[in-house]
């Protein structure tokens, strides 16, 4: 590192020089980086960098959620403080504060996805030299309370769910709104139909890992799936077959192949986008506001974007 004693004259640029030496020395000895910086600067450049991984499909899901965490807790708590002089008691009051602004105890779930966006800003701090390897930065609790299952769906309340999204998935009004309904329709009956997971398995299945599988002369469309587990084979219900199609007709970038030409052609472009190809970092807003109008069982509203 350079550093400029800001003196024209060399009796006073010595001095000065000495006493920049003597600091990093000091910093050093400390664990700490040569030149500190602020909590902000390390959190926006962690943003910055979530964001591009996201845009370029490097990205995880849950990167949204560190990027929540990042600007409604951490950013506005922490502010203009140095990140390395941080000490378990500024930890401790500010999980009370957070638990004060969420008005309950997260749950443990919570809690490691708090721990795991902490976990970002150290390591660009380390990566970006702000932060040194040996401080002793304290880490966040990831005790909290045991998450309660959700119960399952019953047969009924599918059945409900899938009559209404047949029609709620017409209306909307701006092109993003209309877009967004129709593939969360066609997101919805993929996952009961398959059996793949939410989030991670199903935004990261792509063209290529669909494949037609022969077994005892029967015919049956499978899917290559990669999550927390690792990687898998799920075999689709053939209703499945048509929601696949439907998808892939509305994507522009496809060239509106039939399907059994686009398994062939092993395209590497993700399933579930818009017909732009743009995929949305998170379907849940939406399917949230799908869930509270469809258990009211009202007809579906075109004005609700």
């Amino acid at each position: 590192m350079r550093e400029s004693t800001g003196q024209a004259a060399i009796e006073n640029a010595i001095p000065t020089a000495c006493e920049l030496y003597d600091e990093a020395r000091f910093r050093q000895k400390l664990g700490s980086a040569h030149k500190g910086t602020t909590f902000t600067a390390i959190a926006h450049e962690t943003l910055r960098h979530l964001r591009l991984e996201m845009d370029a499909g490097r990205g995880r899901v849950s990167y949204s959620s560190y990027i929540s965490v990042i600007e409604r807790y951490f950013l506005p708590y922490f502010g203009e403080r140095p990140l390395e002089t941080l000490t378990a008691t500024d930890i401790a009051q500010f999980e009370a504060w957070r638990n004060r602004q969420m008005q309950k105890i997260p749950k443990a779930s919570t809690l490691n996805t708090f721990a795991a966006a902490w976990t970002k800003l150290l390591d660009t701090g380390v990566r970006k030299g702000w932060i040194s390897e040996r401080a002793t930065v304290p880490r966040l609790s990831t005790r909290g309370q045991k998450s309660t299952p959700r119960p399952a769906f019953s047969k009924d309340e599918v059945d409900q769910l899938l009559a209404y999204l047949e029609t709620w998935s017409a209306g909307g009004i701006k092109p993003a709104g209309k877009e967004m309904r129709l593939l969360l329709r066609d997101y919805i009956e993929i996952l009961l139909l398959t059996g793949i997971r939410h989030g991670t398995e199903a935004m990261g299945l792509c063209w290529n890992h669909l494949e037609w599988h022969e077994s005892e002369r029967k015919k049956y469309l499978r899917l290559w799936v990669a999550g927390k587990t690792g990687g898998r084979w799920l075999i689709a219900k053939h209703r499945a077959v048509a929601v696949f199609e439907r998808l892939a007709a509305r994507q522009r970038d496809l060239g509106g192949v039939n399907f059994d030409q686009l398994l062939n052609s092993r395209q590497k472009q993700r399933v579930f986008r818009f017909s732009t190809g743009y995929q949305p970092h998170s379907l849940n807003a939406a399917s949230t506001r799908l869930k509270r109008r469809s258990s009211r069982a009202q007809p579906a509203q075109t004005n609700d974007r």
